[in-house]
């Protein structure tokens, strides 16, 4: 009997994806994958459709623009250049199961030919997810509401982040999603790195996105003067060039911070491994701000760093309850400064050590678990049930 033919949508480049990665990694265990997303073939797919990645995943033509401002969102649900080039690539070609990687690629799952069978896994609450940016509060994020109301209750499964989140998707939606985390496999071969004296060793990962407030970790290395270092592995964002050069100039004025090249997720934790402090501050600008529990968190936790973070619900109770390290009063450089100038060499080890202990307990194990749960009941060949697109 031949394997059934998977489709994993992403529009994002699913090489430095983490969450999809991993995902994709359980997805070939149960299938023949098809990946269509920027960027060229990840490793593990049987086939790739690469979307050029000039292309936005969003309606953002003055004529898309028009009919969101219209609420004629039925018209535009396809109408994204990213998202027609898509529909061309794919062509008349059939799947079994198709993994819409967050809700903007649902019309897009449900456009697949051969009656697949769909799972949305949720990324964040797609309603909110740039709401801090006053255009796409009021075009784009109604549109994504419509996006989840008329789609996430025809889907075979649904899964996110976290709990505060999948009660949002229940409470407005009528759907019940399963939780995977971002949560990375377990790396047993690291431990916590030697102190070094004198020094206290900062970093941050992550994509390079306006919004992030990297800005204000570089200014609080700088006011905290000897004693500190920042290293930064950064993806430059895929559409802020502006930015990008911008946060260059400032790394580049600072004498205690210093650029390296992005990582490949899997090579993460050992490349971040002989630092002290995993620092993230992000300001609550929006619902996702403020529940998140992102990969950086687990990345962290498998390098066995301490952390500092920026208030958040999620982050914070999971800090407190196994003493990973101190969540800041608020979201500026002089907060940041205030609690890393609290902390004693001997607390920033023992943050680290606490790390340690957690690791295989916050590894993806369970999360792995559930998609192959998912991906088990979808694949059966015996259930003759098809959905009406």
């Amino acid at each position: 009997m031949s394997r059934p033919r998977i489709l994993c949508i992403s529009f994002s480049d699913i090489r430095s994806d983490a969450r999809v990665l991993r995902q994709l990694d359980v997805l070939t265990r149960y299938g023949d994958v098809t990946t269509l997303s920027y960027g060229s073939r990840p490793e593990g797919a049987v086939d790739h459709l690469e979307i050029d990645r000039r292309l936005p995943s969003l309606p953002q033509t003055p004529t898309g623009v028009a009919r969101l401002a219209l609420r004629r969102f039925r018209s535009v649900a396809l109408d994204a250049p990213a998202v027609k080039e898509a529909v061309s690539l794919l062509g008349d070609r059939e799947f079994d199961v198709v993994v819409a990687n967050e809700a903007r690629a649902l019309p897009l799952a449900f456009a697949v030919a051969g009656s697949p069978k769909v799972w949305c896994d949720l990324h964040e609450w797609a309603p909110a997810e740039r709401t801090h940016v006053l255009s796409w509060r009021l075009l784009v994020a109604p549109f994504m509401h419509w996006v989840c109301a008329q789609y996430l209750p025809r889907t075979d499964a649904v899964t996110t982040i976290n709990v505060s989140i999948a009660n949002m998707y229940a409470e407005q939606f009528g759907v019940h999603p399963e939780i995977v985390r971002n949560a990375r496999p377990f790396v047993p071969e690291l431990s916590p790195s030697p102190a070094a004296e004198g020094l206290t060793r900062l970093v941050h990962s992550g994509g390079a996105v306006p919004g992030r407030n990297i800005e204000a970790i570089i200014e609080a290395v700088d006011q905290l003067g000897e004693g500190y270092s920042l290293d930064l592995f950064l993806i430059p964002s895929r559409q802020g060039d502006s930015y990008w050069q911008k946060l260059v100039e400032q790394i580049e004025r600072s004498p205690r911070t210093t650029l390296h090249p992005p990582v490949a997720p899997d090579d993460l934790p050992a490349a971040l491994n002989p630092y002290d402090l995993g620092i993230f501050l992000l300001p609550p600008h929006t619902p996702n701000h403020r529940l998140m529990l992102p990969n950086k968190f687990f990345d962290f936790v498998q390098a066995r760093l301490g952390m500092v973070y920026g208030t958040s619900a999620e982050t914070d109770r999971l800090i407190t309850e196994h003493g990973l390290g101190v969540v800041t009063r608020g979201y500026t450089a002089e907060d940041l400064v205030e609690a890393l100038r609290a902390m004693t060499p001997a607390q920033v080890q023992g943050y680290k050590r606490a790390a340690d202990r957690i690791a295989e307990q916050m590894s993806s194990d369970a999360d792995i678990a559930t998609e192959e749960g998912i991906l088990r009941r979808l694949t059966e060949r015996d259930d003759p049930a098809r959905r009406i697109p």
